[in-house]
């Protein structure tokens, strides 16, 4: 139970910081965007991605961690273009030729029809670098014991939240917002 609060409270400091960041960067505005869905969706393809960037974290920590955001705009397109086709797709399609190596390319090129080079992708770019920068940062300041369980479990708390900004960057982009009713 006392770790259960210990990566909840971790998940959740991290999370309102990368809302922060995204918020300050104009990618959201002040609230993390989320459906039901696109939320259950990750439990589906979550041991498939940890399986991939669990082999990376030791090379490649921000892009371990990174390519979850892409994974949640792409989900969140899937959802907001049409779920009952969409949403039963398999990781698979998350990735082209490169596999996981060019996962973000082909998640903005293929999946979110951004031209590679241009404005708005080079702006997901930079908030996906920095939010991943500080998740690796987050992860680092708990001075866990490295290949611990603590620090898989850790780890997979910082690409759940990267995988939801993703989602609710995405979500904002294609002109979701949250409204109190009344």
């Amino acid at each position: 139970m006392e770790d259960q609060l210990y990566y909840d409270m971790f998940q959740t400091r991290l999370e309102n910081e990368l809302l922060k960041i995204c918020t300050s960067s104009g990618m959201l505005e002040g609230v993390l965007l989320k459906s039901d869905d696109i939320d259950l969706k990750w439990k589906e393809l979550a041991p498939e991605y940890m399986a991939q960037a669990v082999r990376e974290i030791a090379e490649y920590p921000t892009v371990s961690v990174a390519w979850a955001g892409y994974v949640g705009m792409a989900v969140a397109c899937w959802w907001n273009r049409d779920w009952n086709r969409l949403g039963g797709q398999p990781y698979s399609a998350l990735q082209g030729p490169g596999g996981f190596d060019d996962m973000d390319d082909y998640i903005m090129k293929e999946i979110l029809g951004l031209i590679p080079g241009s404005v708005q992708a080079g702006q997901i770019t930079a908030a996906m670098q920095s939010c991943a920068q500080t998740a690796v940062t987050f992860i680092r300041q708990e001075k866990i014991e490295p290949q611990s369980p603590r620090a898989f479990y850790v780890f997979a708390r910082a690409v759940r939240a990267m995988y939801g900004i993703g989602a609710a960057m995405e979500l904002h982009r294609l002109g979701y917002e949250f409204r109190k009713l009344q």
